[in-house]
């Protein structure tokens, strides 16, 4: 499973204020971001028509990681924060550690889509405390000292429970800016206003039982695995199905066509590119978009909700252009193509 520092925990546990729980409110917005470069790098580059199962799965998530994130910043605006999204430190340097340095010492680059990036990166990330299905595990007698890693499900755990300890009165009522609600794009029973303890720790149930599942089911709901085990279906090439003694990848085919994939150089950055270049002017492209994206949802959740119409129809129109990118040559005669950056730029071009 994928840990973080046990002191952040205990952070979150001495909070008492409203306010001391802003900064970790926060963290949960950037975790809940920084796996979707990642997973929209992989998604993009399978090539159009092929691989269609694993994109289907893939983009399920990345949509449910928005999901999460906009959770997270309503929960932060209910108590009285702001969410800060466009900035540039707000996006993780790849390849690199995920937010509050998760993971154990867990690298995460921006890669084209593999088996092996599934396997090790991927399911390393969503990997709940006790998952299912694995073969019986033994469990030793409880350990006296307190562990020095925690995991993430214990992180959502612990605002969980410093929540409700602070109480009713944290809440910020009206909210300003106003939280962000859109039935459009998210079911009104997952994207809903936060007003109080009841509301913030259901909302919170949502981020940890779509991502992890549950101790005693892979399902986030009927027939649609939490994203660890979607992750699992991919890797192991089948679905996930019931079976007399459990769960088990012996579902439907969900098959990988290597050929389907384009061959991107792992972890570009705009400075590999020279200025004129068409490398440099699609990765460029790409980098503006996505912090178009980042812009969009930081207004949407700083007073204009609106916003989110904007920021879900650029991280579509984003496929466009990272295909176009991705068929680019980097011109030294591996046969590479470029891949995707995730630098914050405010200008196309801004870039020395």
């Amino acid at each position: 499973m994928i840990k973080l520092q046990r002191q952040v925990i205990r952070g979150i546990r001495a909070a008492g204020s409203a306010e001391e729980l802003h900064r970790y409110l926060q963290n949960a917005v950037e975790l809940e971001h920084s796996t979707i470069p990642p997973y929209l790098t992989a998604m993009f580059s399978l090539k159009p028509g092929t691989n269609l199962l694993i994109a289907q799965l893939i983009r399920s998530i990345v949509i449910q990681e928005m999901l999460h994130m906009s959770i997270a910043a309503n929960i932060l605006i209910a108590i009285g924060g702001h969410p800060q999204i466009n900035r540039r430190a707000f996006i993780p340097k790849y390849p690199g550690t995920l937010p509050m340095n998760i993971g154990d010492g867990l690298v995460v680059g921006i890669e084209a889509f593999s088996i092996p990036l599934v396997q090790n990166t991927f399911m390393a990330i969503e990997e709940p405390e006790n998952p299912i299905p694995v073969k019986t595990q033994l469990v030793g007698a409880e350990a006296e000292a307190e562990p020095e890693y925690a995991t993430i499900g214990q992180f959502y755990d612990a605002i969980q429970q410093q929540i409700v300890k602070l109480g009713p009165s944290i809440f910020v009522k009206p909210t300003a800016p106003p939280q962000v609600v859109s039935t459009e794009w998210f079911p009104a029973d997952k994207l809903f206003p936060i007003t109080d303890c009841e509301s913030a720790c259901r909302a919170i149930e949502i981020i940890k039982r779509e991502g992890e599942g549950t101790s005693v089911t892979p399902y986030e709901s009927k027939g649609d695995p939490a994203h660890y085990y979607k992750f699992g279906e991919i890797a192991a090439g089948r679905g996930l199905v019931a079976t007399p003694d459990g769960y088990a990848y012996a579902g439907a085919p969900i098959p990988f066509d290597e050929s389907g994939v384009w061959p991107l150089r792992p972890n570009c950055k705009i400075a590999d590119f020279k200025v004129g270049t068409q490398a440099r002017t699609r990765i460029e492209q790409f980098a503006y978009s996505y912090g178009s994206l980042l812009n969009a949802m930081h207004e949407a959740f700083n007073g204009q909700p609106d916003r989110l119409d904007t920021a879900i129809g650029v991280m579509y129109d984003l496929r466009v252009v990272a295909v176009a990118m991705m068929q680019t040559d980097i011109g030294d005669g591996s046969g590479q193509t470029v891949g995707p950056s995730f630098e914050y730029i405010e200008r196309q071009g801004g870039m020395p």
